[in-house]
């Protein structure tokens, strides 16, 4: 199994995220978020690709790190939580989804991306031109 080094456990933070690119198989690149999994295992990091599945165009982490309250992450159009561990939603327009995975594992405490599906492309979001991302949100955080 080829895996990519990601990122140290340690830098992903409590209540945010580190955003990523990955290339899929036919080149299209995506951008993918670590995330602190809250459920008590201490260096558990799940990753999700970075879009609500209410509006895939919106992205959760804008360039600046999603927003990760009480073990979810907000979507910072509709406010919608998905859970850090599953990615499932239980509320608002996205309810009853899940985010999109990406399969990590942590070694060492070091979180590498161990998806067969994607390869590794850079650190940072899909530059796609904008100064930007594209949002009708009134949340703050």
């Amino acid at each position: 199994m080829t895996r990519t080094r990601l990122a140290a456990v340690d830098d992903v933070p409590e209540d945010g995220s580190v955003l990523f690119t990955v290339r899929e198989r036919d080149g299209t690149e995506e951008e993918v978020i670590l995330v602190r999994c809250a459920d008590g295992e201490g260096d558990a990091v799940a990753a999700w690709r970075n879009f609500c599945q209410h509006e895939t165009d919106q992205r959760l982490d804008r360039g600046f790190g999603a927003a990760v309250r009480d073990g979810e992450v907000v979507c910072p159009k509709h406010g919608s939580m998905f859970d850090t561990c599953t990615g499932y939603c239980d509320n608002g327009k996205a309810a009853e989804s899940y985010l999109s995975a990406v399969d990590v594992a942590v070694d060492d405490g070091d979180v590498y991306l161990t998806d067969a599906a994607v390869t590794f492309a850079h650190e940072g979001g899909v530059d796609d031109g904008d100064d930007e991302p594209s949002s009708t949100s009134h949340l703050t955080f």
